[in-house]
């Protein structure tokens, strides 16, 4: 009997080093692994995270579609004509990808990103499929999928599956063998303090933006990119102190949405949008409302691909760029120290930030967006890849910031068990087909 392996071990433990390891020790083409690090090829993530947010109504001809992708992977992966074309077709149905084969790959959301990379790996008929926390990003009802999907893989087809776990809660079923992988000292992330929250919040307070309590008012927004409309008549009042849970499946517009909240995507010229009580188009600058938000989503992560230093990625928040084109000041490093204290990671301040774990570098960028004490925090799946000891403690930060009540919190995830207790609102979205 085949075995199916779940690596399991906190943030940083080596997981991701052992399954690398031994990648190198035994190359085979009938091995795929997936790190959904590469989705887009590596140095282009900028470029991706630029049309992601601004550029999407000019994107490149050339751009591929999710159909031609898979239709490429389907043929380099020799699958033969009648058997080929059934689990082609297979595949297309159990991912629900149908809805998508029509879309450019760089316009997917990042749920739907993982399901066309994980369709296109079995396009390709591997004998055994290493996959990086595989459920990450999903929506719980295409995570069920997900762990059916694999099943059948590996009790019909013969392939031979290893999933890397942060949680021993998402071990499926299926699974025949848990290998649990102790912390080393490099994994350990110092004591955390967020009691040290509400000292940084007296300290960094900022003038606040206009007058009104309305810190986002959409009416009847629509976005559409060609014959493809994301979002639809959407409404939707903010107001100052109140703490949103967004929620939908994968494909709904929770990032476009945030994109207009965040100033970054062109169509809000065109929409009714009024942020911080300022009406978009009349004349507003956008890095002043931006000065005022801090965020951070699995988009921006894949636009952070340089070999920086923590500490100059975290400083970025204080000056609302992707990099660091202003040099920070020693105060700047200062408050970047006390937030890196905060979430227990000031010994992580020089190294590099591409050389972290997967789950480092999301929580490093989760501090990159509490850096500047924004009145509006938008935090787009902010636990992604972290362990449950650590997603307990920026739950407990996240608590203690929205005692203020003059901050506001935006939070999307889709796992229930990830919102914190300071939640009063809740939005859903559905998809538009």
């Amino acid at each position: 009997m085949e075995q199916h392996i779940a690596i399991v071990g906190l943030n940083a433990s080596g997981k991701t080093q052992l399954v690398e390891k031994y990648l190198r020790e035994n190359p085979s083409r009938y091995v795929r692994y997936i790190t959904f690090r590469d989705t887009y090829g590596g140095d282009n993530d900028r470029t991706y995270y630029l049309q992601q947010r601004w550029n999407q109504m000019e994107i490149d001809p050339e751009t591929p579609t999710v159909e031609q992708l898979l239709e490429k992977a389907y043929k380099a992966g020799g699958n033969g004509a009648e058997d080929g074309k059934a689990f082609k077709e297979h595949l297309y149905d159990i991912f629900n990808l149908r809805y998508l084969l029509d879309k450019y790959i760089i316009l997917l959301s990042s749920g739907e990103l993982r399901k066309f990379v994980l369709c296109r790996a079995l396009m390709g008929r591997p004998k055994k499929l290493i996959i990086d926390n595989p459920f990450i990003g999903l929506d719980s009802e295409t995570r069920e999928q997900l762990k059916g999907v694999l099943a059948d893989m590996a009790h019909e087809h013969g392939l031979q599956i290893v999933l890397i776990l942060t949680k021993e809660t998402e071990v499926p079923d299926f699974i025949t063998d848990i290998r649990r992988i102790e912390s080393n000292d490099k994994g350990i992330i110092l004591e955390a303090h967020p009691e040290m929250v509400s000292e940084l919040l007296a300290t960094q307070q900022q003038s606040a933006i206009g007058k009104s309590d309305n810190i986002v008012n959409l009416k009847k927004v629509k976005i559409q990119y060609g014959p493809r409309t994301i979002l639809k008549d959407l409404d939707w009042n903010i107001r100052r102190g109140e703490r949103w849970a967004l929620s939908g499946q994968n494909g709904a517009g929770k990032s476009t949405l945030l994109s207009i909240i965040c100033c970054d995507n062109p169509q809000s010229y065109a929409n009714d949008v009024a942020l911080f009580g300022m009406q978009r188009g009349h004349g507003e600058s956008i890095w002043e409302i931006k000065k005022h938000i801090g965020y951070v989503s699995p988009e921006m992560h894949r636009s952070y691909t340089r070999d920086l230093p923590v500490m100059r990625i975290i400083a970025s928040g204080l000056k609302d760029t992707i990099g660091l084109y202003v040099q920070p000041t020693e105060e700047d490093y200062a408050i970047c120290r006390k937030w890196m204290r905060v979430f227990g990671i000031e010994n992580l301040a020089e190294k590099s930030f591409i050389k972290l774990s997967s789950g480092e570098q999301r929580l490093v960028l989760v501090v990159r967006a509490f850096v500047k004490c924004p009145d509006l925090l938008i935090l787009d799946e902010p636990l992604h890849g972290l362990d449950q000891p650590r997603s307990e403690m920026v739950k407990d930060i996240i608590n203690e910031y929205c005692k203020d009540k003059s901050k506001t919190l935006i939070m999307v995830t889709h796992y229930e068990e990830n919102l914190p207790k300071c939640i009063t609102d809740r939005k859903v979205l559905k998809r538009n087909i």
